[in-house]
């Protein structure tokens, strides 16, 4: 009797043991996806001019506070919550808990990991309002757009909606993250026009040593991005971590190639994130070799999808759409392709499965015409009422004057 009580207890210990494990990844991991934001932050705000170096940074201090409070009041069950129709979620942080259920891990942990990556995606969106958005009007844009486009997207896609349920997969974000913010800053440029002056003269970043710190902090995030979608410290984590180091490199390499062709390598080049916004979708369905080719695949399309948006004369200022649209959009279609059942239980169209590659097609077009059109016509509300930039006189003397009366020296 006293064994099996001594067995049982055992039991438990290691039931504790693993259930603690998991919670320690996911808040580990969590805090490194949080990272991401201000590691966007020093990204952008490196390529924007230094008057309003201030500004751009400031955004995505806000996004992050902004999606903070949503993603509590609405955000959260609107994405996650009981399905409605395979549209929606319903409203009510009700039976969130904190106590660890059969997962191994809190609802409540589960609830502020998908927070950063809400809030992430936000701030990605600034690329296309950077130089000239009017903050109260960005603060109003960003409730609206994580509530009426975020959040049903991640209910279609993650919270049992119906693409979901026609099979689609998005490991950690192609379709949810990369799709949405990309296309998003690219519908926001066309409403909120061209910086002035642009192609006029000269807009050259101000400070590339704080972009490359900031894709520093990215590349390093990313590692939570990706590994703590497997929502567990296991196996499928290890191989998320070790395919999206390797794709970011490929993507790296294979962008300084091509811009090398053109010219001398930058060093803009050598930290592109191509990489990483293309493997995102399929990080936790391939193996480390395919990665390497979807990461130089990545790099030279996205390279010159941003060459193809400059010769169009559209001023979507910092390239969103060119390396997380684009990227984005890729990375979903090569997880219907490459995923292999050797690394987990879903197949693609190389182990003969059309199905798989048929439903993240039909995704990745319905989440780019769906994330499009309605930002469109979000920022032509906006701009309709509150006014999306600031003044030319503001525009001219900086945002960081204009908008927060601040100085970057």
């Amino acid at each position: 009797m006293f064994g099996i009580l001594r067995v049982g207890h055992y039991l438990g210990e290691i039931m504790v043991a693993e259930s603690g494990s998991t919670i320690a990844w996911l808040i580990t991991t969590m805090a490194l996806v949080m990272l991401m934001t201000p590691g966007v932050g020093f990204f952008y705000g490196g390529l924007v001019r230094k008057k309003n170096f201030i500004s751009m940074i400031s955004l995505l201090f806000i996004a992050f506070a902004l999606v903070s409070i949503q993603w509590i009041l609405l955000g959260y069950t609107l994405s996650f919550g009981q399905d409605l129709g395979g549209i929606i979620g319903n409203l009510g942080l009700n039976g969130v808990s904190m106590n660890t259920g059969d997962a191994g891990y809190p609802p409540l942990l589960f609830m502020i990991f998908q927070l950063t990556f809400a809030a992430v995606t936000v701030a990605i969106v600034t690329s296309g309002l950077a130089e000239r958005v009017k903050l109260s009007s960005f603060i109003l844009f960003s409730v609206l757009w994580t509530t009426l486009v975020y959040d049903p997207i991640a209910h279609w896609v993650w919270g049992g909606g119906y693409l979901q349920s026609l099979g689609v997969i998005d490991y950690a974000g192609g379709m949810v993250v990369h799709i949405s913010a990309g296309f998003a800053a690219l519908a926001i440029a066309l409403v909120i026009g061209k910086r002035a002056g642009y192609g006029l003269y000269s807009m050259e970043p101000h400070n590339i040593p704080m972009t490359l710190l900031g894709a520093g902090l990215l590349w390093f995030g990313w590692f939570g991005f990706n590994g703590g979608s497997a929502l567990t410290a296991n196996g499928m984590a290890v191989n998320a971590i070790v395919v999206t180091n390797t794709a970011v490199a490929a993507g790296a390499l294979s962008w300084l190639a091509v811009s090398w062709i053109k010219g001398k390598p930058s060093s803009l080049g050598m930290v592109a994130v191509a990489g990483l916004g293309t493997i995102t979708p399929a990080a936790g369905y391939v193996t480390p070799l395919v990665a390497i080719l979807i990461g130089a695949i990545a790099g030279i399309v996205c390279y010159k999808a941003m060459l193809w948006m400059i010769r169009s004369d559209m001023d979507e200022s910092l390239d969103a759409w060119a390396v997380h649209g684009v990227g984005g959009f890729m990375g979903t279609i090569f997880a219907g392709i490459f995923a292999t059942s050797a690394v987990y239980s879903y197949s693609g169209l190389l182990e003969g499965n059309l199905r798989q590659f048929v439903a993240n097609v039909i995704g990745a077009v319905l989440i780019t015409a769906f994330t499009f059109v309605v930002t469109y016509i979000l920022a032509l509300a906006v701009d309709r009422t509150l006014g999306l930039r600031v003044t030319e006189e503001e525009e001219y003397v900086g945002l960081d004057l204009s908008q927060h009366g601040e100085c970057c020296r």
